[in-house]
């Protein structure tokens, strides 16, 4: 089997891979920063309106399955990420 040369022309540098790595980490964190204020919005929407309903501002069960969705899929940190998420639509307890 004969070998092909490299091409390296056709081949980013490290630096340009890493640039262009950054940038799509950068275009994710952008998302996340736009789903994250979706979220909390909408949660807090939610607590108005069962206060308004005559409800609790909190339903612990709810926030149990959150927590233990994300604990599911990303481990401790997982954890730790669903509780900033809560805090963040529902405010500090």
């Amino acid at each position: 089997m004969e070998q092909q040369p490299a091409d390296t022309e056709s081949a980013p540098s490290p630096e340009d891979h890493i640039t262009g790595l950054r940038h799509r980490i950068d275009e994710i964190d952008a998302a996340l920063v736009a789903l994250w204020k979706e979220r909390a919005a909408i949660s807090q929407e939610v607590g108005k309106t069962r206060v308004a309903a005559g409800g609790t501002r909190l339903v612990l069960s709810r926030e149990r399955e959150i927590l233990e969705r994300f604990s599911a899929e990303l481990g401790a940190d997982g954890t730790q990420l669903a509780l900033l998420i809560l805090r963040a639509g529902r405010g500090p307890l």
